[in-house]
């Protein structure tokens, strides 16, 4: 079997997962809950074992074009974190790492429907993106050793800060006292938008040719719905946007009756939302900054240019700079840093992902 029909296999589980998650959120049955986490650990070893069948075929693929090459210098440059797909891929392959770590040491199931999304989010972002699944040549500027090291601690880091969104996420929900507090409107809004953008993305997926969709992320994202051509079709698609937040508005505050139903609390939401800032923060800054404007001097002969890319890295950084810092010093808790926390992963998505979608720059190849 080859890594990519792994790699679905491993999709099919934490989909299945997924929902897992969240009928055993709703019934509160542990035999549900424990077979939500076997799925999980089942993906996850399928993923993993993909994971290492696509890297040694990655390494003979560099082997064979560059054979003067070393052990080394081939095992670093034939890492699985060339492109969109196979950093997608590692993406969810840390976050299901950190989710079940959290989900063992804590005894929370339950945090499962808040993190499974964003895997299975990601996933859904790949089969409809038309990203490669082949392995090519690394272009020049990937031609470095740095390669491994930057995009390896960045995206742990970006996994960490996804089980904060989480966290976070349920954390305001379970706080609410009221569906006219800002922070719950808040809540309501980005989960509206994130599940309007993954509904309008399978909306582009069915409707464009499979030659269109290799074009996606530069040409047709959302291009059938919300940025339709057809004025009326895009007023529709908005209207329909907004009724459905309200909907989740009007709706979601009765989630807090089934988490106050669980094992669970907010103190122990805090927690594991900042334990994962508090890891995620430091790889990021050592991966994401650090070691990137180190490989970027050594490509384009400037440690920082001031890309868009680089330049919503920082932006990311910032934020959770702020988050630690209003937590130590400003001595935040509750509801502010939570909310830093969401903003924080917003920040991320679009780093990783809108950048590539809305603007352009030397990390442009990130989209290939």
């Amino acid at each position: 079997m080859s890594s990519a029909n792994l790699f679905d296999l491993s999709a099919g589980f934490y989909f299945a997962a997924l929902i897992t998650y969240v009928i055993y959120l709703v019934t509160r049955n542990k035999k549900t809950g424990v077979a939500a986490t076997t799925l999980t650990i089942v993906g996850f070893v399928s993923q993993t074992i993909a994971f290492a069948l696509r890297w040694i075929h990655g390494y003979s693929y560099w082997l064979s074009a560059n054979p003067t090459s070393g052990l080394i210098e081939a095992l670093l440059r034939s890492a699985p974190l060339r492109n969109l797909y196979e950093s997608l891929i590692f993406f969810v392959w840390c976050l299901i790492v950190f989710h079940l770590v959290i989900e063992f040491k804590y005894k929370i199931r339950s945090l499962g429907a808040f993190v499974t999304p964003l895997a299975a989010a990601a996933l859904l972002f790949i089969d409809v993106a038309g990203t490669t699944t082949e392995i090519q040549p690394l272009i020049p500027a990937l031609q470095s050793n740095w390669l491994l090291f930057h995009v390896f601690l960045s995206f742990i880091g970006y996994a960490a800060f996804g089980v904060a969104f989480g966290a976070a996420s349920a954390y305001l929900v379970m706080v609410t006292e009221s569906k006219t507090e800002k922070t719950y409107i808040f809540w309501s809004i980005i989960v509206g938008i994130f599940i309007i953008v993954l509904v309008g993305m399978g909306i582009d997926f069915v409707s464009l040719s499979s030659s269109e969709r290799s074009q996606f992320l530069q040409n047709h994202f959302l291009k059938s719905t919300l940025r339709s051509d057809s004025g009326g079709v895009a007023v529709v698609s908005w209207i329909v946007s907004i009724v459905f937040i309200g909907a989740i508005w009007q709706f979601g505050f009765g989630l807090k009756k089934v988490l106050e139903n669980l094992s669970i609390t907010p103190r122990v939401l805090d927690e594991i939302q900042y334990k994962s800032i508090a890891i995620g923060f430091p790889l990021f800054t050592l991966g994401g900054l650090i070691m990137g404007a180190i490989w970027a001097n050594s490509a384009w002969g400037k440690y920082w240019t001031w890309d868009p890319k680089e330049t919503w890295s920082l932006i990311t950084w910032f934020v959770y700079a702020l988050y630690l810092h209003a937590r130590f010093v400003g001595g935040w808790r509750g509801k502010r840093v939570a909310v830093l926390a969401v903003v924080g992963f917003i920040a991320v998505i679009f780093t990783y992902l809108g950048v590539n979608l809305v603007l352009s720059g030397l990390h442009s190849y990130g989209a290939s």
